[in-house]
């Protein structure tokens, strides 16, 4: 039938493609033309002015070195709670779906959780000075102790991340033949020989579709932030948000957006480049 009217998927396709034209592609054009213009006239005014904020240089700097530490630290959590799963038979589903709360709780709600546990008078020191390891309370979250708030921020990140980087590692996981793995175990090779010659390269597109949104969404990092640091650890989604809701400049806060999209796509294309899947040696 279909074959008589070769218009009928594109008639069924012509929703989804007018919800995303409505609801991204002009929203996206939209948001590119007020970071090039000026009282609508083409200009690089914004980008220049962007560059020359005094918390530029620092959210640029602070949004890659989380990157750089957050993203590697969840794969290899990720990596190691998927083959510990994969061990596991029965109560399987049930340490699974422990594992993947974090994914119900939002961003903000993830960061009101951590500060409820690392301010002055939170939980963990509150801990230390019942065991008579701190004297008084001590300030983890302050600008005066840069370290010790970059950490906080990034094992907030972790626990929160983690989970989505999980679950596509399993859903790889699962996608490996047993075969391949007992075929290994038989000629000798041991645990971590055949993690390395056969589960990894055979879950590289689970590699790369985790490493790819989860770099994507470190780039994007904002309310676990700004709940912990607020303005002591600037961003560049913080800045943005900064522009448009304080300084009610919305061209620098759309290229601050626009920046965060070159970022991320350059992440991206880097990926896949490194990343490289070849079909054929799927299973």
């Amino acid at each position: 039938m279909s074959q008589n009217r070769p218009w009928i998927p594109y008639v069924l396709i012509l929703p989804s493609v007018a919800f995303l034209a409505l609801l991204f592609l002009v929203p996206l054009v939209q948001t590119i033309w007020l970071s090039m213009s000026d009282n609508g006239v083409p200009s690089l005014a914004n980008a220049q002015r962007m560059a020359g904020d005094l918390n530029f240089t620092r959210s640029l700097k602070n949004t890659f070195l989380l990157t750089l530490a957050v993203v590697p630290v969840q794969l290899a959590i990720a990596l190691a709670m998927g083959t510990m799963v994969g061990k596991i038979g029965r109560g399987r589903e049930t340490i699974l779906w422990i594992w993947t709360i974090p994914l119900g709780i939002s961003d903000l709600a993830a960061g009101l959780v951590w500060l409820a546990i690392l301010q002055n008078s939170g939980y963990f020191n509150s801990l230390l000075y019942g065991l008579g390891i701190i004297e008084r309370q001590t300030s983890w979250l302050s600008y005066q102790t840069p370290v010790a708030l970059f950490l906080a921020i990034a094992v907030a990140e972790i626990w929160r991340g983690t989970a989505i980087v999980m679950v596509i590692i399993v859903a790889g996981l699962n996608q490996v033949p047993k075969e391949f793995r007992e075929a290994a175990e038989i000629f000798g090779a041991g645990p971590w020989v055949r993690f390395w010659r056969i589960t990894l390269p055979l879950i590289r597109p689970a590699l790369q579709s985790a490493l790819i949104l989860r770099t994507v969404l470190a780039f994007e990092v904002f309310s676990v932030v700004y709940a912990l640091g607020g303005r002591n650890f600037p961003v560049l989604v913080g800045e943005a948000y900064n522009w448009q809701n304080q300084n009610q400049n919305y061209g620098v806060a759309a290229a601050y957006a626009v920046l965060i999209m070159v970022v991320s796509l350059a992440a991206t294309v880097v990926y896949l480049r490194a990343i490289k899947v070849d079909p054929e040696r799927l299973p």
